[in-house]
């Protein structure tokens, strides 16, 4: 099964719902029985649960109905995937049947159908109930692809219908929200701009260089010839801005751990100027995934081991 790629606006344009973010909402629930699931059930929901929290971290969208036994079992495999994969994405619940103004708001053909939201967009996925081992691949990739564009957010669990909202922190707020607007737009050199101005004035803030590495890694690879760059690379292995460039393109497309691999593969066989540059970009491309994430922590070793 392919991954879907993000790097484009999805089929489902969420756009005209988008605000300017200020502190992300917490999910609110509505008989959701998973830890990490909820439901969306109105205009407001779907803005702040859904467009808002997609900035940071992925959310997984069901169009379901209690008349349509297909979408209840996609949702419980997701429910059951959502909690087994503790927070790194979100199951937002929309019933077409109770909230028939949304789905047809989004112009929803039917149901079952599930999207994933990343960065204010919908790209769809399942539209007929899958194993649950294919499901769950599915939504590895998904992860991937949310990675390569700098989505590595992991949310919270899911605040339970009564729960005391006092005993619970309040959601830190959006830092840079300019910034961010302007990266979600696809305004790039605004985007890098306030980030660069963000880290002058605070050098340690990792905000602002997490969104900094993603908006020049979309800066580096837009508007490339996909097949002309893979082919460089394939005939100068030992040219490290054919390398650097490729995997830019390996990160973009969400093959996370082939990125990381052909700079390893040409820092190891390397030296001077040439290796010291594919090292330092390689270090850039861990802020993109996030420090957190297992395969930055396996290609932080694999990395040592070649220099050393």
């Amino acid at each position: 099964m392919t991954a879907p790629q993000f790097s484009r606006p999805g089929a489902i344009d969420l756009s005209a719902l988008r605000r300017p973010p200020a502190a992300a909402a917490s999910p609110r629930g509505g008989g959701s029985s998973g830890s990490f699931s909820f439901d969306v059930t109105s205009e407001e929901s779907l803005r702040t649960d859904v467009v808002q929290r997609s900035l940071s971290v992925v959310v997984i969208v069901s169009f379901w109905s209690p008349q349509v036994p297909a979408s209840v079992q996609i949702n419980t495999t997701l429910e059951t995937l959502a909690d087994e994969f503790a927070g790194r994405f979100l199951l937002a619940k929309l019933d077409v049947v109770a909230q028939p103004q949304l789905a047809q708001a989004l112009g929803i053909p039917q149901v079952p159908l599930v999207v994933a939201a990343l960065r204010g967009q919908l790209a769809p996925l399942i539209q007929e109930p899958l194993p649950e081992a294919e499901t769950r691949e599915l939504m590895r990739q998904v992860l991937d692809a949310a990675a390569a564009n700098g989505v590595t957010g992991t949310a919270d669990r899911v605040r339970a219908p009564g729960a005391d909202p006092e005993a619970e922190p309040e959601p830190e707020p959006v830092k840079h929200v300019a910034a961010e607007e302007a990266l979600l737009s696809g305004d790039l050199d605004t985007a890098i701009a306030g980030y660069e101005r963000a880290l002058a004035a605070a050098p340690g803030d990792e905000e602002a260089t997490v969104g900094l590495a993603r908006a020049q890694l979309l800066k580096r690879t837009q508007g490339v010839d996909v097949a002309q760059a893979r082919a460089a690379a394939a005939d100068r292995p030992g040219d490290v801005e054919a390398q650097v460039l490729a995997a830019d393109l390996d990160l973009i497309g969400g093959h996370v751990e082939d990125a990381f691999a052909r700079l390893v593969d040409f820092v190891r066989r390397s030296a001077g100027p040439e290796r010291e540059a594919a090292r330092r970009h390689l270090i850039g491309m861990f802020a993109v995934v996030g420090d957190d994430d297992e395969r930055v922590r396996k290609a932080r070793q694999l990395l040592a081991s070649a220099l050393f």
